[in-house]
């Protein structure tokens, strides 16, 4: 995001609109409505990776009852006029993306923290553009008789699951001011009992999935060949376990869980492995270009054995369009035993590239999903990883750093940032095989 260069000045226009609409918004005891307008400086803190913070300037209108009586709970509106900063030279924002939250003091008579919060209502704004915010409407219900002040404070701005936070770095004049009259309620004035809703976004991708890791336990499989010969090749069905990854994304940390399950399938002294996700499928949150997601991951041997396993899947073969589902399709690869006795296998670290990003998932606690009788058989897996990647459990570091598509990119995915993180949790299904 960026300074704005020219400030806007509300006109006379603007000024009677707000008072004109604000007459809906009052309580039948509350006097005519008031609206101010003030500017302060504000410190905008976009999501990280997205755009470096912004200092710009907010103006802001606040409508609320002249007056009003003790027990009256009266409605506020916050019009923005400017917000501090344009659309980041990154992406195209469609109409009805973003969504506006804040918080409105109260102080004098009454001091509470008020909970504002607009509908996900904007028109298109371009890359640059004008970042055009919906009105913000909060309650308070009035405890006791004097004067109380409004005053706009710290706001935050949600889009595609992103949020950036802009506070003020000045002291805020007041907005408006209600005169209040009667007795004192004995109700509580605290901002618990005077706001109407919680000021963060309803549908933020802030909302992580809890990670909850199902008992460890092993599959009942054995790798034993059939026919006793070891020749022919038998199949080995994992256990389904519920895995808690932390993931690294281009635009910050994330929680998921997901249901893993190892597969195997007896090659001579090999095995060859299949992991799938069973249920990980979610709408996508905007068009993903063919051949532009891979994922991939370490498998970790324990038991007899040491080391991991890299599998990986293909790329998506076709284009994904907004709203269509989004599955991880099954990852192979070959594990060649380097010890004899029983080896279990369990999901590892997790990695998916989009574009030049890299989106990195370590499990928080992991669980066996098969158990396999082995032979050692020549340059094995035994203590060390058949794969090149890393498998220390560390969050790997994110890719580009450029302004071009690759910040596009997990600015509109948002959290999910295409399959990584979050992406596990938000519409589980099962897969028709």
């Amino acid at each position: 995001m960026r300074r704005r260069v020219t400030p806007v000045r509300a006109g006379a226009a603007a000024a009677a609109l707000v008072l004109a609409g604000a007459g809906a918004l009052l309580g039948a005891a509350a006097g005519p409505a008031q609206a101010a307008e003030v500017s302060y400086a504000t410190h905008c803190v976009p999501p990280a990776g997205v755009a470096d913070p912004i200092d710009g300037t907010t103006k802001v209108g606040i409508t609320a009852p002249a007056t009003a009586k003790v027990g009256d709970t009266v409605d506020i509106t916050w019009k923005f006029v400017q917000a501090a900063s344009k659309n980041p030279d990154i992406i195209d924002l469609p109409a009805n993306t973003v969504q506006p939250s804040g918080t409105v003091k109260a102080a004098g008579a009454q001091t509470a923290d008020i909970a504002m919060q607009g509908p996900r209502e904007n028109p298109a704004i371009p890359k640059g553009g004008d970042m055009v915010l919906s009105d913000m409407t909060g309650t308070l219900k009035l405890t006791s008789p004097g004067e109380v002040t409004l005053t706009p404070d710290a706001y935050t701005v949600n889009a595609y699951g992103t949020n950036t936070v802009c506070t003020p770095t000045e002291t805020v004049p007041k907005a408006a001011t209600i005169e209040v009259t009667g007795s004192s309620s004995s109700e509580s004035a605290s901002p618990s009992d005077s706001t109407s809703a919680s000021a963060s976004p309803s549908d933020s991708a802030s909302a992580s999935a809890s990670a909850s890791a199902s008992t460890s336990a092993s599959a009942s499989a054995s790798a034993s060949a059939s026919d006793g010969t070891g020749s022919g090749q038998t199949d080995f069905t994992g256990k389904e376990v519920e895995i808690p990854y932390a993931c690294k994304t281009p635009i910050g940390d994330k929680s998921a869980t997901s249901p893993v399950q190892i597969n195997a399938k007896k090659d001579g002294g090999s095995f060859d492995l299949t992991v799938q996700f069973n249920g990980s499928v979610m709408d996508s949150p905007a068009d993903i270009p063919a051949d532009s997601v891979k994922p991939s991951m370490e498998v970790v041997l324990g038991g007899a054995d040491t080391g991991t396993v890299h599998v990986e899947g293909p790329t998506n073969s076709s284009a994904i369009k907004s709203g269509d589902p989004i599955e991880i399709p099954d990852l192979t690869g070959t594990y060649k035993p380097g010890a004899s006795g029983e080896s279990t296998l369990s999901p590892g670290v997790l990695t998916v590239e989009a574009l030049g990003t890299t989106t990195t998932c370590t499990p928080t606690r992991t669980a066996v999903s098969l158990t396999l009788d082995t032979t050692q058989q020549a340059s094995g897996a035994s203590g060390s990883s058949s794969s090149s990647s890393s498998s220390s459990g560390g969050l790997a570091e994110t890719g580009d750093s450029s302004h071009g598509s690759l910040k596009a990119l997990g600015l509109v995915a948002g959290t999910a940032i295409l399959l990584g993180g979050a992406v596990f949790t938000f519409m589980p299904r099962k897969r028709t095989r």
